[in-house]
């Protein structure tokens, strides 16, 4: 995600105290201050999949924080913010069965973070949300009609398996108690696009890295990923430490972090056909909650997070403890873990 660019061409320091945490899925929409074609902007408009989350789940939800309004209005929103954004394993499409080493028709939350924006929107919390972790999955209603039934001690990535975006958000909003504003995923082929159009990403790793299962095999030290690498080490789990999603949720978040560095890097504004690239990667693998499935309605957002730096963003993992049922899961720790979402409130 990324803020507005437009005053970050001016100094490389500035650029580098200001990463902004919007860079992954927000990018792109810079095409609107490159003054790109109209059919340029169709195109990637047309690009974005949205979803009506709100319509879907009715009143039944976690309530929205009460805020005091501004004496004026301000010309850009500031109030807090929750999204949920989620990387998706889709097989939908060649790419992405290619990149997801399989040919299911279904697919799961790969990756689930909660990206909390305080209020004023200078800093920010992101919350991994392991997949394996056991929780309770809500009754969520269906695209066809009716509605899934309750389920207990499910795996949380199946949620969206289940009940796609709709019954990724009822879940999260039921195990945490707070409401999700927005909703944001993308996809194996959009993620790999993505860091290619940024020329790649540069990730320093601990230990060696050698996973079959993700195609990956990096020796430690500091390497240059091209997008397919990317993927790799965003997926790896059974190659490092003891195999489970809590160290590969490590090797995400240094992901993040060396994404935002590399949209920091570079002036997007001054090389259009780079950023259409990015735009296009972006938003071709992105699917959104409607509150945010416009260039228009993303841009907002984005330049909304122009005081958002490094420094403001803190990254956790939701505290979690094994599964008293099954070693190989984990459990939300209490009351850690409701400390935490409290905060986000």
């Amino acid at each position: 995600m990324t803020g507005h660019h437009g005053d970050e061409g001016k100094e490389a320091g500035r650029r580098s105290r200001a990463l902004k945490i919007a860079g992954l899925v927000l990018a792109g929409t810079l095409v609107l201050g490159a003054g790109a074609a109209g059919w340029a902007y169709w195109h990637l408009n047309d690009n974005i999949t949205g979803v009506d989350i709100d319509n879907a789940l009715g009143d039944d939800r976690p309530p929205k924080p009460v805020t005091t309004p501004a004496p004026s209005a301000p010309a850009l929103p500031s109030e807090a913010l929750n999204i949920l954004v989620l990387g998706s394993d889709s097989r939908s499409g060649e790419e992405n069965r290619r990149l997801g080493g399989g040919d299911s028709s279904g697919a799961r939350s790969d990756t689930a973070m909660v990206v909390h924006l305080d209020a004023g929107r200078t800093s920010a919390t992101v919350v991994s949300i392991p997949r394996d972790t056991l929780v309770t999955r809500p009754s969520c209603p269906r695209t066809s009609g009716g509605s899934t039934a309750v389920a207990r001690h499910s795996m949380f990535n199946s949620a969206y398996e289940v009940g796609g975006p709709v019954c990724a958000v009822k879940t999260v909003e039921e195990m945490t108690n707070v409401r999700m504003d927005h909703y944001l995923e993308i996809d194996f082929s959009g993620f790999a696009k993505l860091v290619d159009a940024l020329g790649g990403v540069t990730v320093t790793t601990d230990e060696d890295i050698a996973d079959e299962d993700s195609h990956l095999r990096l020796e430690a030290g500091t390497h240059h990923l091209d997008g397919t690498q990317a993927l790799g080490l965003a997926r790896t789990r059974h190659g490092i430490g003891d195999g489970s999603d809590l160290g590969r949720i490590g090797l995400q978040q240094k992901l993040v972090k060396a994404l935002l560095e590399q949209i920091a890097s570079q002036d997007l504004l001054t090389d259009p056909a780079r950023l259409y690239r990015v735009a296009d990667a972006v938003t071709t693998g992105l699917t959104t909650d409607t509150g945010l499935d416009s260039l228009a309605e993303l841009t907002r957002l984005g330049q909304s997070l122009q005081g958002l730096s490094a420094s403001g963003v803190r990254t956790v993992m939701m505290p979690v403890v094994r599964a008293p049922s099954d070693p190989n899961r984990v459990v939300a720790e209490e009351p850690e873990a409701g400390r935490l979402w409290e905060s986000l409130r």
